[in-house]
């Protein structure tokens, strides 16, 4: 074999294999023109090819402002979402009925079921900012529960606000310190959601009232109130002073103790016993309140002058009922506007605000205990002979009895800082009160606790009759009415008891008074939900003929 042929049998290596003549597959055939362009020939798997048109994807919606107008989109004009299965129920809404009862109604349904109501504000095109709204609605959400109202009233409030200005999509949340607002403007857009926190509460019913009186033009469908005239007069509101002085809800303080003291039996002495001891207590409280002391230290102190009172009275042999004395010195301190409006929450649902509000109330309760336990306990121990068997002579005077609980329930709203034009139909509800419970418990020998609930639920019918003729809030008519039926006598007997070391009886005392409470409280709330299931009053029309002949 010659060297040539060995050269030839050798296996190729891959640079030996390459031919220039050789093409590859994935070269372009021969004979076919391809234009050349200035580009690179190289193509990518990825590359669209030339001449197919591929959709351009939607730009994007330019992203909306919180503080921005809110849209045109309304419940009354919405598509139709969802139809449950078991169909949505029909809903009327009595339009002569007053705005508290509509809303009420509306709340207490799912959101889906909700029915739209009749457009009210007559607001620019767009109309105002959302924020401002939401934030409009927790300043008279927080107005309303600083001043006692109740949770569902609240959200009542709150939710005219929004739909008089036209959010459809609102849900407030109302608890006891905390107020929240959520609007949603459509099933696809971001809710917006503002919150404010309730730090102080004080007791004014004339700011009370005024806000109600805003509340009512925002949802009247004939008076326009614009944004900026709302957040005007709320800011009167809040400027506006108490309608009465230092010195006379001090002297209120004082004269409330003394009805109180003649209402379980007490003569002129023991009036005037109990209304300086209440008077010192009060200027007490106001002295601790100035130096920043919570409020249970506020009732504690408050509750000792009328105890050391009628202490020393007794200590000093006066022929006179020391007893009543300390009674009508706890009459002016039981608080009677907070426990109701806790019962009423947890009767309407609002577990956790009733929770605080009655949290609360036992906070003010033990204060109370605590200051009159000390001084009697001392009272005691120093040889003072108080007798807890002893029986407060109340049915034997029934004229002055009465006559004596109008007296209380006047200084009771001055108290309140009720409005002067309330006064009189709340002293005159106390009264009526009293009279009933007197001719049931007295005249009837009929169980106290039933006697109070009966004369409880006329307060509140005769209360919720009242606001709605004025289309005001319930409270001032109510409040200070069940002034005369608070259980004083008992809680001061059960105190009394347990100074003694007779524990037993002391609770059975106390249990009668804490169920005298509830009475009250229930009482009341039925009466009001009585008025507002089967009285319709007024009209819109109505409401604006009275307000004409009035007189002013």
């Amino acid at each position: 074999m010659t060297e040539a042929e060995a050269e030839d049998r050798k296996p190729r290596s891959d640079e030996a294999r390459y031919d220039p003549e050789i093409t590859s597959e994935f070269a372009i055939p021969q004979g076919l023109d391809v234009p050349r362009g200035g580009e690179s020939e190289t193509t990518s798997e990825f590359a669209v090819p030339e001449g197919l048109q591929t959709p351009q994807p939607p730009s994007p919606e330019p992203e909306g402002s919180a503080f921005g107008t809110p849209s045109t989109y309304g419940a009354r004009t919405a598509p139709a979402e969802f139809t449950p299965a078991t169909g949505v129920p029909l809903v009327s809404l009595v339009k002569d009925a007053p705005w508290q009862d509509r809303m009420r109604t509306m709340l207490r349904m799912p959101v889906a079921e909700r029915p739209a109501p009749e457009p009210v504000q007559r607001v620019e095109e767009g109309g105002p900012a959302v924020p401002r709204v939401l934030d409009l609605t927790l300043r008279i959400g927080e107005l309303l529960l600083a001043g006692g109202e109740g949770a569902e009233d609240v959200e009542a409030a709150m939710f005219a606000v929004c739909r008089s200005y036209g959010l459809d999509r609102c849900e407030p949340n109302v608890t006891f310190t905390l107020l929240s607002i959520s609007h949603q403007p459509s099933l696809v857009e971001d809710p917006v959601t503002a919150s404010r926190t309730v730090r102080r509460r004080g007791t004014d019913y004339t700011r009370l009232a005024a806000v109600f009186r805003l509340v009512d033009d925002l949802t009247d469908p004939e008076t326009h109130v614009s944004l900026e005239e709302a957040y005007r007069r709320l800011a009167e509101i809040r400027r506006n002073r108490h309608p009465y002085p230092g010195w006379a809800l001090t002297l209120a303080s004082g004269l409330l103790a003394g009805a109180a003291s003649v209402l379980v039996g007490g003569d002129p002495i023991v009036f005037l016993a109990a209304a300086v001891g209440a008077m010192l207590g009060d200027r007490l409280a106001w002295l601790c309140a100035g130096r920043g002391l919570p409020e249970f230290y506020q009732f504690t102190v408050a509750a000792m002058p009328p105890a050391a009172i009628g202490v020393a009275l007794t200590l000093a042999h006066v022929d006179v009922k020391a007893s009543a004395v300390i009674t009508g010195g706890l009459f002016a301190l039981l608080p009677g506007r907070a426990l109701v409006a806790g019962v009423q929450d947890g009767l309407t649902g609002f577990y956790i605000t009733a929770s605080a509000r009655l949290l609360e109330v036992m906070y003010f309760f033990v204060g109370i205990v605590t200051g009159v336990l000390t001084v009697l306990y001392f009272g005691v121990k120093i040889g003072g002979k108080l007798n807890p068997d002893a029986q407060l002579g109340i049915s034997e005077r029934p004229l002055i009895q009465i006559a004596a609980s109008m007296l209380l329930s006047l200084t009771f709203a001055v108290l309140l800082q009720q409005e002067r034009s309330t006064v009189l139909w709340v002293t005159l509800n106390g009264g009526v009160a009293w009279s009933v419970y007197g001719a049931m418990h007295y005249a009837g020998d009929i169980s106290p606790v039933a006697s109070t609930a009966v004369a409880a639920g006329l307060v509140g019918l005769f209360g919720q009759l009242l606001s709605r003729y004025r289309f005001a809030s319930a409270l001032p008519y109510t409040t200070a009415a069940i002034g005369p039926l608070l259980p004083g006598s008992a809680t001061y007997f059960g105190l009394l008891s347990m100074a003694q070391n007779d524990v037993d009886k002391g609770l059975v005392s106390l249990a009668k008074a804490a169920s005298l409470a509830m009475a009250i409280a229930i009482g009341v709330n039925l009466g009001s939900e009585i008025s507002r299931m089967f009285l319709r009053i007024g009209s819109a029309g109505k409401r604006r003929a009275a307000k004409r002949t009035r007189g002013f």
